[in-house]
């Protein structure tokens, strides 16, 4: 007991007779000190006195699929911020290959009476997963927001870049370059945004040719090997140009493509997607679709606080224009 005063003490920076009327419910301490009291005991991992615990901590869960792909990083960066400046604390959770589950991480979080859960990428997102842990969330009204995907009936407001507009800017730009050939890397077959994105490439190609056909469609893993594999098949089928769902699955298009002897972009042009860190000092720089992560990240967050604060909010979709990036990964069809 006395070491959890302490600790929680000298991380708010009060004295442990402050903590110690915290915990005891006793008059006294303003409530900004009492919620900062709160926060540490939870951040600390210390457990909350039984009369303590039926109320919301000032946490929130931000859960990411990984942190190799620079945009989640990118994600956690705003919205931890944003999270700081309303006066909450930010816990991460990313998954691990065999290591913590998403749900496990739900339990966890629901554990430590989160005030709500940020999803940027997850199992919400493909969809013939498991949607188990975001159904006990809707049950236990906790505020949650989910980024660029969605699942029916759960009602939880999203954040998306718009796929489509992304797609059209892609494809457009491509078909100005005179590629006739226009391939794509996507995710997974169920994952929600790339089924957007090519149900938007087959729309483009309809209104203005080159032709779409099956053979020039991939689906992969979001990695550098699925993006390398992937452009070796479009490859053998004749592809010029090709259109990835992420900027990491385009830094493996660029290594399979030059594995074959080829140039980017001088015998093959690649896009990507994100505009993730670094990909202006990529070999060659990405050409890319840009999501506003700024934007998105702080109006996700702001549905969050909404929400926290008691105020309704519609599980409408919340759609934000991307942006192209030309760069020097694409140029003109020989």
């Amino acid at each position: 007991m006395t070491r959890r005063l302490a600790d929680v003490a000298k991380k708010v920076g009060v004295s442990e007779a402050t903590v110690s009327r915290v915990l005891n419910g006793k008059p006294g301490v303003s409530e900004a000190t009492r919620a900062s009291v709160l926060t540490a005991l939870d951040v600390l991992g210390y457990e909350r006195p039984t009369q303590l615990r039926g109320e919301r901590a000032r946490l929130v869960g931000l859960v990411l699929p990984e942190l190799q792909n620079p945009i989640f990083p990118a994600f956690a960066e705003v919205m931890g911020g944003a999270l700081a400046q309303q006066g909450l604390t930010p816990v991460l959770c990313t998954q691990t290959a065999g290591g913590v589950s998403e749900a496990d991480y739900v339990e966890l979080l629901l554990q430590h009476h989160v005030s709500g859960v940020v999803f940027a990428g997850g199992l919400y997102a493909q969809a013939d997963a498991r949607h188990d842990h975001y159904r006990l969330l809707a049950d236990r009204n906790l505020p949650v927001v989910l980024i660029n995907a969605t699942i029916g009936g759960l009602g939880f407001p999203q954040v998306c870049c718009d796929d489509a507009i992304a797609v059209q800017q892609a494809w457009r730009h491509l078909v100005s370059l005179g590629h006739e050939r226009i391939g794509l890397v996507l995710g997974p077959h169920d994952h929600v945004p790339s089924s957007r994105k090519l149900a938007a490439a087959w729309e483009a190609a309809g209104r203005s040719g080159p032709e779409l056909r099956d053979e020039y469609v991939e689906h992969t893993m979001f990695s550098q090997a699925g993006g390398q594999a992937a452009v070796g098949r479009l490859l053998d089928r004749g592809v010029t140009g090709v259109i990835c769902a992420s900027d990491v699955l385009a830094l493996g298009v660029i290594r399979g493509v030059r594995r074959r002897g080829l140039d980017v972009p001088g015998d093959v042009s690649v896009v990507g997607y994100d505009d993730s860190a670094f990909m202006n000092c990529a070999d060659p720089p990405l050409t890319t679709v840009r999501q506003p992560i700024e934007a998105m990240g702080r109006a996700a967050v702001q549905l969050l606080t909404s929400q926290i604060a008691g105020k309704v909010v519609t599980g409408d979709e919340l759609l934000f224009e991307p942006e192209l990036v030309v760069r020097g990964s694409t140029a003109p069809a020989r």
